[in-house]
């Protein structure tokens, strides 16, 4: 790409980037098409919210303006050949759009422009209701249904004015789209005088280069937490349930390991589905006793804490044996430094996007977190961090792009109270509350795949969604 990369900052809600083309929903990973999950003991259904609504703008430290900004669903209808094919179309229109929400969310730059593609439009707006009135012709629903189109083009306006960098990318994006919308007018004047095939590939060119861009979506920052959605219920008040962030899209099995004390043996389902069913594919009888709660499956391999000491063990699902084991020097276990529920949940093992974790405390961090960051194959310590945040004052923690999270309880009211970031060693006191629904939590996890937090929530197995703000990196951050 000739103009220089692109580099702005946006708060994208993690759910809407899934839906389209970042990776699985939510509701997906439950096994449901609908976004529906049913068990015989909790129904939760989440239904789409209609027009384009924007979350919250901002400016952040740099001056860069960052804005969230949520499209609809559609409900199309499809009484045709000729209208499938424009549906598609228009399917396309609307998944290139989300793209330039994320992309165009610095420019004021090209202000002038902007103000003039927006009365172009609104006029294209105004032409397409006098259409609306001619029920004489069968193109009538066509127009319908792109004019519809191009009003969810609307929203894009405010996120266009604000982009202040590398105009002349932005320019040629805005010729595209102003091409297209002199198309749809000299189709409104001559009806039924166009070439489709022509327009649907222009249409296609733009998103494919929209896709590229979309590519350098960097790592997140935590900004939001909803839910929770209720996957089952079952097993005693405390455990963990977990999938594998590296596993494929088509590999979704879950691991189940129940109590935090006293047991060896790990259940693992083929899929969601089979887990809320109860459908067990096969159990391990692990060579050791797990401690706490705070375990993580890795690559194919359980990584848990040593009953009684502060021992990691790596164990191969595949092979069935142990591949790794290592001492954590100096940290406390067997409830020295637990979360507040105790537990024995000294030492906390986690993944994100950037690799395999410990979170713990030491006598010589004062009983402070202390996190490291852990080679995965041999358990070695690549490097340590020491915070200033007691751990018994920590109801549980989760690292999301190399920045801890932590909680300030494990109770009713719990929320994400403080956050430790590796790449700057710099922590911050956040206020990001979740609904602590079943009120004691002994188990939150994020999995990076599924952009989602695992939990262990009373004896019911939950998921909460996560909303993080994204930059897009440029050649300079590489």
């Amino acid at each position: 790409m000739s103009p220089p990369l692109l580099k702005l900052g946006a708060v994208l809600s993690t759910m809407a980037m899934i839906s389209n083309w970042m990776s699985q929903t939510l509701p997906s990973l439950v096994g449901l098409n609908t976004t529906r999950i049913t068990t015989s003991d909790t129904l939760t259904q989440i239904s789409p919210k209609e027009g384009w609504q924007v979350y919250s703008s901002a400016q952040d430290p740099d001056g860069r303006c960052i804005c969230t900004v949520v499209a609809p669903e559609q409900n199309l209808c499809s009484r045709d050949a000729k209208s499938r094919q424009l549906r598609q179309l228009l399917e396309k229109v609307q998944n290139m759009s989300q793209s330039i929400e994320v992309l165009n969310l610095r420019t004021q730059r090209d202000f002038q422009y902007v103000l003039k593609m927006e009365t172009q439009m609104k006029g294209l707006k105004a032409k397409f209701r006098q259409i609306e009135d001619d029920r004489k012709t069968l193109m009538t629903k066509h127009f319908q249904e792109l004019k519809e189109k191009m009003d969810e083009l609307l929203p894009l306006i405010p996120v266009l004015e604000q982009y202040k960098t590398d105009a002349k990318l932005i320019t040629q994006f805005k010729e595209e789209i102003r091409n297209l919308s002199v198309v749809l007018t000299g189709i409104q004047e001559e009806i039924g005088a166009y070439d489709y095939e022509e327009l649907h590939q222009r249409v296609v060119n733009l998103e494919t280069r929209l896709r590229d861009c979309m590519k350098k979506l960097t790592c997140g920052k935590l900004m939001k937490i909803t839910g929770p959605i209720t996957v089952k219920i079952s097993g005693t008040r405390f455990g963990a349930w977990m999938t594998d962030p590296l596993a494929s899209e088509k590999n979704n099995r879950v691991w189940y390991m129940d109590s935090y004390t006293n047991n060896k043996i790990v259940r693992e389902y083929k899929s969601i589905a089979d887990f809320v069913s109860g459908a067990e594919s096969r159990t391990y009888n692990l060579p050791f006793k797990w401690a706490g709660t705070n375990h993580v499956v890795y690559n194919g391999s359980l990584y848990f804490n040593k009953y009684q000491s502060n021992i990691i063990i790596k164990y191969s699902f595949d092979t069935g044996r142990v591949l790794a084991q290592r001492s954590l020097e100096y940290a406390g276990f067997h409830n020295v430094y637990p979360y507040t529920w105790g537990g024995f949940s000294d030492i906390d093992l986690m993944a994100d996007e950037i690799g395999l974790w410990a979170v713990y405390a030491t006598n010589q961090n004062a009983g402070n977190i202390v996190i490291s960051q852990l080679n995965q194959d041999t358990l070695e310590v690549l490097k340590s961090w020491s915070t200033g945040y007691p751990k018994r004052s920590a109801g549980e923690s989760f690292m999301i792009c190399g920045t801890l999270y932590v909680t300030n309880s494990h109770l009713t009211g719990a929320k994400v109270y403080y956050s430790y970031s590796t790449k700057t060693s710099t922590y911050e006191y956040t206020d990001i509350p979740f609904h602590n629904q079943y009120f004691h939590i002994s188990m939150l996890d994020y999995n990076a795949r599924d952009r989602a937090l695992y939990a262990w929530n009373n004896g019911h197995q939950v998921l909460f969604n996560v909303t993080l703000f994204h930059i897009i990196k440029t050649e300079d951050d590489t």
